[in-house]
């Protein structure tokens, strides 16, 4: 039982850590990477389906991507779709192919990606925070229908809380790295 509990949070808790990773390669740094663009939808045949499915994705160079989109027809909708999400690109199409230039980052913009990288972290602990509280929660209640002794609990507890500790770091040390990478030149 207090297996399960603990399988359950710590599946939870790395859900938390991935979806913070996911969140980080959205925040575009001044390098080009093909996943800046994961959270871009294109409208094709009357539904939004991710870029990465109507297009190949390429790094030209480090400071462009390349999108090239499998139909002639898309390269319009493509760049629009850029052009309108919320990545700050201004792609530009050369036939079949759209070139995405990675603006230079300002010491300004670079502040505030460190402060959205911040915020998006804060929420990963919270959310890992939450699940060490509900794992605590079932085995207090546990405990009440005497399913559970107090030392497994405390137990129970410990090992919940070691696991939180381990993703709060990770969570740090995910953090740390994306700064470096925004300050980089």
């Amino acid at each position: 039982m207090i297996e399960d509990i603990r399988k359950d949070a710590a599946s939870r808790m790395d859900k938390s850590v991935e979806a913070l990773h996911t969140n980080f390669n959205k925040i575009r740094t001044g390098r080009a990477h093909p996943s800046i663009l994961d959270s871009v939808t294109v409208d094709y045949y009357g539904g939004n389906v991710p870029l990465n499915q109507v297009a190949s994705i390429n790094v030209e160079d480090a400071r462009t991507l390349t999108v090239s989109p499998w139909e002639a027809s898309m390269v319009p909708k493509v760049e629009k779709a850029i052009m309108t999400s919320d990545l700050g690109l201004n792609p530009a199409s050369a036939g079949k192919v759209i070139r995405v230039p990675m603006p230079m980052l300002t010491e300004e913009t670079r502040k505030g990606y460190i402060k959205q990288a911040r915020s998006e972290a804060e929420h990963a602990r919270v959310a890992v925070r939450n699940v060490r509280r509900d794992a605590n929660g079932s085995f207090k209640t546990m405990l009440k229908e005497k399913d559970l002794s107090e030392d497994d609990q405390r137990r129970g507890e410990e090992d919940i809380q070691k696991l939180t500790d381990k993703h709060i770091a990770d969570i740090d040390k995910a953090l740390a790295s994306k700064e470096d990478d925004l300050m980089q030149v």
